[in-house]
């Protein structure tokens, strides 16, 4: 008897017109001791089953057909308090974002001792001993004292620990786990990844494991089952779905994962039946628009090749404490003595684990934040010092980046085309309203989107189609250089797939200089020229793309590259390698 069974499990929302169905005929079976990826893009319906297994569908969803089963009991026709004695007690879960799971209000002493006696009954110290030995087992260190922390004073890794020991506070049966290594590091999503495999080989518990991230799947899972537009298309063991797959939409979503091994020429799209959206159309940008008027500061005058960005001995320090007396004031060192070139032409990477120091070096290029020392160099002139408001603009128009989040980095109270005129009117680049929307609709025609996109607002749009859109702000100064800050962590590979070969078109159309930072590694290999490792505020190692992943020099870059999940035995067929 399986641990869990689910038979011709459908879910539908009912709405005004027409009921809507999220996912429907589902067959699926989890075994003690096994780990079962669910793997699919987003909207296909991961999460739903998820849900509807723990019995927290979002109202007015319900589920319409079929049955679910809990080691031969039927659980999906339970009554609600029914249902909380399993839920904890027998089906645990692992969120996405353990910010969202854990109370910013309380410690996580709290919090635990509270999860426990509610399932066990035990006294506040036998209660507290057990919370302590959880987060022990999960690979927090200190947890004597660490406990009494607050969530806030965990890095994410250890929020996402703390999470799971929330999740085994009941001794639990199957746990799910829904995009739990997402936006993490590649060194605390292995430390997770076998945390939970420990898991399953230690407690005999099931798991299923729902996420995009192919790496994730092929480095944890036993078996997986291919999600598309609510069903179920394929099911099958980890290596031969990764290796051999029979579907074509499993062949064509595993041909769009980033490869750490080669360097293709352009990723491969998505394109079973239709993508979730279409594939832009490149224009001709030789006599564009966006191809003419970059040449402040020089930068036209910098030829392929040449250093376009600079950076001489970079320190950035942080205030901890404040104080109006100097010596009892506390800094914390984000970034120590760093110094590197960029040049004209070129992608370069920039690495390290969460804490490094990479986005705070970009936003010191981009002028969000004043260095603490050392200076920053763009076409031969000092940046860092620049006093004139005419000279920080002309520098700013020049600089532009696209940061991480599209949803909080977009007005949602703007509509799509004032969003991408902003930086045009601010910059005065256009000499009439009706020169600047002709320049918007080009932009959003060249991003793919459309110039009728213009007329929503960004909740409107998907998480790749908000990203294209601030590519688009991004473009509307005309900038030499761009600096792009994890631009595709939180998306699935079609839609990564997309956005990728957007910008990489992008460069190569209009010869722009690109900083890419990113914590995927496979990303980098196929994105960059160059990369730069940071650790700890300081720079390891600067090498050549191919260089760098084929023969590491510092110890941290080669722990890295250990750390990146193994995706060697991925098909080759029908990839362009670029040689």
């Amino acid at each position: 008897m399986s641990l869990l069974t689910i038979r011709g499990l459908r879910v539908e929302y009912p709405g005004r017109k027409s009921d809507f169905t999220a996912v429907r005929d589902i067959d699926l079976t989890v075994e003690r001791g096994e780990i079962v990826g669910l793997v699919g893009e987003s909207g296909a319906g991961k999460s739903t089953i998820g849900s509807a297994i723990m019995g927290l569908l979002d109202l007015p969803g319900r589920i319409t057909e079929g049955e679910i089963l809990l080691e031969g009991e039927r659980i999906d026709n339970l009554e609600s308090h029914q249902m909380r004695k399993i839920r904890g007690n027998k089906i645990s879960m692992i969120f996405q974002d353990p910010l969202t799971s854990l109370n910013p209000l309380y410690t996580i002493e709290k919090q635990l001792i509270e999860t426990i006696q509610q399932h066990k009954g035990l006294s506040d110290k036998k209660a507290r001993r057990e919370a302590i030995d959880l987060l022990e087992s999960v690979g927090i260190a200190d947890a004597e004292n660490r406990i009494s922390l607050y969530p806030h004073q965990f890095s994410g890794g250890m929020r996402q620990r703390v999470v799971i020991a929330l999740a085994l506070c009941s001794d639990p049966d199957l746990i799910i786990a829904d995009e739990p290594t997402t936006a993490l590091d590649v060194s605390i999503q292995a430390t997770i990844l076998e945390l939970i495999k420990k898991l399953t080989r230690e407690r005999n518990v099931g798991v299923i494991l729902i996420t995009h991230d192919m790496g994730v799947i092929a480095e944890t899972t036993s078996r997986v089952a291919v999600m598309y537009r609510s069903r179920i298309v394929e099911t099958g063991t980890t290596d031969q779905i990764l290796g051999a797959p029979n579907h074509e939409y499993t062949k064509s979503l595993i041909s769009a994962v980033p490869r750490a091994d080669v360097k293709l020429v352009r990723f491969p799209m998505v394109n079973y039946i239709e993508s979730a959206e279409e594939e832009y159309k490149t224009i001709d940008l030789s006599t564009h628009w966006l191809g003419k008027g970059r040449e402040d500061l020089g930068a036209a005058a910098i030829k392929d090749g040449d250093k376009l960005i600079e950076i001489e001995n970079l320190g950035m320090d942080f205030i901890t404490r404040h104080s109006i007396f100097p010596g009892r004031r506390q800094y914390f060192t984000a970034v120590k003595n760093v110094s590197f070139d960029i040049r004209q032409g070129e992608v370069f990477g920039l690495v390290g684990e969460s804490g490094s120091g990479k986005s705070t070096v970009a936003r010191i290029i981009a002028g969000l934040y004043k260095p603490s020392g050392g200076k920053v160099m763009f076409a031969g002139q000092d940046i860092t010092s620049l006093s004139n408001h005419e000279a920080r603009q002309a520098v700013h128009r020049q600089i532009q980046m696209i940061f991480q989040d599209p949803y909080s980095s977009l007005n949602p109270r703007m509509r799509v085309r004032d969003v991408v005129a902003e930086p045009i009117r601010h910059h005065k680049l256009a000499s009439t309203p009706r020169e600047a929307m002709q320049i918007v609709d080009d932009l959003l025609e060249q991003v793919g989107l459309g110039a009728e996109a213009g007329s929503k607002f960004p909740h409107e749009f998907s998480g790749g189609q908000r990203q294209r859109i601030s590519i688009a702000r991004a473009l509307a100064t005309r900038p030499t250089f761009l600096i792009c800050d994890e631009p595709t962590s939180a998306l699935d590979v079609s839609i990564q797939a997309q956005v990728l070969n957007l910008l990489k078109d992008l460069q190569e159309s209009l010869n722009l200089t690109i900083l890419f930072i990113s914590h995927d590694l496979p990303v980098i290999r196929q994105m960059c020229d160059r990369v730069a490792v940071m650790r700890n505020g300081e720079l390891c190692e600067i090498s050549e793309t191919r260089k760098l992943f084929e023969q590491p020099v510092h110890e941290h870059t080669q722990e890295l590259m250990r750390l990146m999940p193994n995706m060697d035995h991925l098909s080759h067929e029908g990839l362009q390698i670029q040689t």
